[in-house]
Order: structure tokens, then sequence, then C-alpha cells
């Protein structure tokens, strides 16, 4: 179970399934022909930003020390987001971008803050 827990493939078809399928009701007021298209976007987008994130957090803190590497990560992964995510929705025409966004971008937000914190606080701890 642990080795499952740990599985990329696993957080990415969680990914996908779960923000594909807020998608899918957050724009079900407008039909299925009109959802599935954002649904399944969205789920690619989840897992791409699943696979992504971790190792750019990882990334930028490396690169940055004190208060830096605490902030600059979660904000510009946080920012590059809500970007590739409204972008993304408004391209495909997606009925109800705000709704759509707000549960995949506010997950992957908090998920920032509290990964980013943790890395910057094992480094600050290692250097010390």
């Amino acid at each position: 179970m642990r080795n499952l827990a740990r599985s990329t493939f696993v957080h990415i078809a969680f990914a996908f399934v779960a923000m594909g399928g807020w998608t899918l009701w957050a724009n079900s007021g407008h039909g299925l022909a009109a959802a599935w298209r954002p649904a399944l976007v969205q789920g690619v987008i989840s897992g791409v930003i699943t696979l992504v994130m971790k190792r750019a957090i990882e990334a930028m803190v490396a690169r940055l020390s004190g208060p830096a590497a605490f902030v600059v990560p979660p904000l510009v992964t946080a920012s590059v987001i809500l970007a590739v995510l409204v972008t993304v929705h408004r391209l495909i025409g997606t009925p109800e971008v705000a709704r759509t966004i707000a549960v995949p971008w506010s997950v992957s937000t908090l998920y920032a803050i509290v990964y980013g914190a943790a890395v910057a606080r094992g480094r600050s701890r290692a250097e010390a």
C-alpha cells in the first residue's frame, strides 16, 4: 500500500480523475456536450501540474535562501498555474472558467505553500 501511495502514476491518475471530475460537475449546467472537453483538458493539465510542480518547487528552493525560499516558490507556481488554467480554459471555450479553475488552483496553491515550506525548512535545518 505504501508503494502505491508513493507512485507517481497513482498521483497523476488521481489528479486527472479528481480535477477532471470537478470540472465536469462545474460545467454540467451547460450540458454534457459543453462539459466533457473542459473536463478532459483539466484532467490532463492537473496530471501535468502534479508531475512538474514538485520538481519545480524543489529546484526553486535549492536556488534561494532565507525568507525568499519560503515565499517565492509558492508565488511563482501559483501565478504560473493560474495563468495556464485561465488561458487554456478561455481558449477551449470552457463555459464556467472561474468555477472550473477554483478547485484545481486552490489545491495546487495550498500544496505549493505546504510542500515549499517543508522543503525550505528541511534545507534550513540541514544548513544549520
